[in-house]
């Protein structure tokens, strides 16, 4: 029997990286597209030795792309989470950095026409139902990735890619504090648990026994932090309507603690089981919501704008991201309107991905 050939589009977006395929070149029913996207990266090996993945959370992930039939969108993305090691496929997340890569992928697949210097690409976000907006560089009518925008845990430069996100909060749980409450108690620990672009349970350092300034290597290192993480982030989803995410990736965790070099705040995400080398775009956001709502834990940590749109930086392990979020607030309630960021993105590869006999 031979292989099966399946085009690919391989790309950084933002701060991860891996293959961009058009959704019709893959298996519809979802059972059999895990089984695709596994063999692809090469799940179930530290190295993903027999697949294209990159040994790391932030490089085995999948973005799937269509026209969208939805008359607010140009686009449909479609994320997957492939496990580096366990096989497991996860469908229910989103990844704002990989959605860095969705609007120049879009472009080369022929899914959008570019218009003028500058594309703008509705882009709906299948797993959340978010609605997001990429303002794309296409002087000429191609897609530039040169340029001099920057990101920190990325090398060089890079042309920007404008992120306007909208309609974000609640789009796993139903709401911004699924738990109804601004702080909760898990096996001892408060935390603020929040939806907005990725359901999130978020503590304080300091009450997990760490700074929240450690290297990635120092909180991987940490495993009697992430058994605590895994026990209050199993506890939240369920109280946070979730079930049982012992197999999920999500919620995701995030720790926070006063900012050190001039940004708003320093923070900590976890993809849980790893912590994440930088910042995943869609936890800065809800990491950002939380500092600016009233009562969460994040009060006291940090001086909070009080004026919208308010500028966020989140410090990193690599550097800082900013946020800029568009609110309301009066004193007590808030209102998230929308998140934006600047990302950047690049394409590294395209051609066929080689699916060994029998998977399809």
């Amino acid at each position: 029997m031979t292989q099966t050939a399946i085009p690919f589009w391989f790309m950084r977006g933002g701060t991860s990286r891996g293959p961009y395929f058009r959704r019709s070149d893959l298996p519809e029913d979802l059972e059999t597209l895990a089984r695709v996207l596994v063999a692809a990266i090469g799940s179930g090996h530290p190295l993903n030795i027999d697949g294209i993945g990159g040994g790391n959370a932030v490089t085995t992930k999948v973005a799937m792309l269509s026209r969208s039939e939805d008359s607010k969108a140009d686009v449909d993305y479609f994320f997957a989470q492939v496990g580096v090691e366990d096989g497991q496929v996860d469908f229910k997340p989103t990844c704002g950095n990989i959605l860095s890569g969705v609007g120049p992928a879009a472009i080369e697949m022929g899914l959008v026409d570019p218009i003028g210097d500058t594309t703008t690409i509705r882009i709906r976000a299948v797993n959340t139902g978010a609605l997001i907006e990429a303002n794309i560089q296409t002087p000429g009518k191609s897609t530039r990735y040169d340029g001099d925008a920057q990101i920190d845990g990325v090398p060089g430069c890079a042309a920007p890619v404008g992120l306007q996100f909208m309609g974000t909060v609640g789009g796993a749980t139903g709401a911004l504090l699924p738990t109804g409450n601004r702080i909760d108690i898990f096996d001892g620990v408060e935390v603020t648990c929040m939806d907005v672009a990725m359901p999130m349970v978020i503590a304080r350092a300091e009450d997990l026994g760490v700074t929240g300034y450690e290297t990635v290597a120092e909180l991987n290192d940490n495993k009697a932090l992430f058994s605590r993480i895994e026990s209050v982030r199993r506890l939240a989803g369920k109280a946070m309507g979730m079930g049982d995410v012992s197999q999920s990736v999500t919620p995701k965790f995030g720790l926070l603690a006063s900012p050190r070099v001039g940004g708003t705040i320093a923070a900590r995400y976890f993809m849980p089981w790893t912590a994440h080398p930088t910042m995943a775009v869609t936890g800065a956001q809800c990491l950002a919501s939380c500092v600016l709502t009233p009562g969460t834990v994040a009060e006291g940590l940090c001086s909070v704008p009080t004026e919208s749109p308010a500028r966020i930086v989140l410090e990193h392990p690599s550097g800082s991201i900013d946020v800029v979020v568009d609110f309301e607030c009066d004193g007590k309630d808030i209102t998230i309107r929308s998140a934006g960021l600047i990302r950047t993105a690049r394409l590294l590869a395209r051609g066929d991905v080689m699916i060994p006999p029998g998977i399809i």
